[in-house]
C-alpha cells in the first residue's frame, strides 16, 4: 500500500482501526469467545501497522504504539 499517499488523519484513523480490531478480539478472547478480527493471528495485520507507524513516524506524528506481546 502506497502509506507515503495518505493524509495524516487517515494514517490516524487506519491506526486506531487496526488498535480497535486488536482490542475487539482481545475482549472476546477474554470472554471466551472467538476473535473476529484474528489480528494477532495474521501476520499481514502487523505488517500493515508497522507500515503505518513508519510513515508516521516519518511525519513526525505522535501515537501510542499497539502493544503486540499478547498480554491481553
Amino acid at each position: 500500500m502506497d502509506y507515503h499517499a495518505f493524509t495524516n488523519d487517515t494514517l490516524a484513523m487506519m491506526y486506531f482501526g487496526a488498535r480497535g480490531a486488536l482490542a475487539a478480539d482481545d475482549e472476546l478472547s477474554r470472554l471466551g469467545e472467538e476473535a473476529r478480527f484474528r489480528v494477532r493471528e495474521t501476520a499481514e495485520w502487523k505488517k500493515h501497522a508497522a507500515a503505518l507507524e513508519a510513515e508516521m513516524l516519518k511525519r513526525g506524528m505522535v501515537f501510542d504504539l499497539i502493544e503486540w506481546s499478547g498480554d491481553r
